[in-house]
């Protein structure tokens, strides 16, 4: 049986639905298969997303977004005991989005959602919770982000350095990000009404004139987009699950 997670005289803290947008075809890494269903660590790298999301107590289950042909979904319905449920996503990462937030079961506008990468199987419930934290309690929502600390260059046409860019104040943007329902779809809606293609929900959110906060995360929530990529996730889950 799972233990509660308030003390008694306390509220219990709202449950969250979470997003993940599984529509894309991957072609970047290559090969037959998706991208979110390679086997890694025993599992398809969506599992992995899954269960670091369904494994925290106040996320109460998911939506994944599917293409209409998806022949390789595993047809879950139930995992760690919570709903996983799916509807059609679109081919743009905002349209999956999009369609999960309509397709969910009926919340209060103001619920949080998280959006995650079926490709980033190495979240941990630190950074969920401290992001759950986050969320909650600023009304403009909060991402999962890293700064950048490499020295970043400007290329020219010709492959060539042209210049040496400051980092300081720059992230990288991580998943999961979490919004209110209705604050994430009036915005994924204005970016489609205005023909502006966004590459992550702070984007669109930051558009309608927000400012979500930064909750700087593990450096290993890493998105599988390449094989070496995938060597590296496999070592780093197995190093979990010793």
């Amino acid at each position: 049986m799972q233990k509660p997670t308030h003390q008694p005289g306390q509220h219990a803290a709202p449950t969250v639905w979470a997003i993940i947008p599984a529509a894309g075809r991957g072609t970047r890494f290559g090969g037959d298969v998706p991208k979110q269903y390679l086997q890694i660590a025993g599992q398809p790298l969506i599992a992995h997303a899954l269960d670091a999301l369904l494994s925290h107590p106040r996320i109460a289950g998911a939506m994944v977004a599917l293409a209409a042909d998806d022949r390789h979904w595993p047809g879950w319905t139930i995992r760690h005991g919570k709903p996983v449920l799916r509807c059609v996503g679109g081919g743009e990462r905002a349209d999956s989005v999009l369609a999960a937030l309509q397709a969910l079961p009926a919340s209060p506008e103001d619920s949080l959602v998280l959006v995650h990468d079926a490709a980033r199987p190495n979240l941990h419930a630190s950074d969920l919770d401290r992001l759950l934290q986050a969320a909650t309690q600023d009304r403009d929502g909060a991402i999962l982000a890293a700064p950048v600390r490499d020295t970043l260059k400007r290329a020219g046409g010709d492959g060539r350095i042209t210049a040496t860019e400051p980092r300081a104040a720059l992230w990288r943007a991580l998943t999961p990000q979490a919004f209110r329902r209705g604050q994430l779809t009036a915005a994924l809606l204005d970016a489609r009404d205005n023909g502006v293609t966004v590459t992550d929900e702070a984007m669109a959110v930051e558009l309608a004139g927000l400012r979500p906060r930064l909750v700087e995360g593990r450096e290993d929530n890493l998105k599988v987009t390449t094989p070496a990529d995938r060597d590296l996730a496999e070592f780093l889950l197995s190093m979990r699950q010793r």
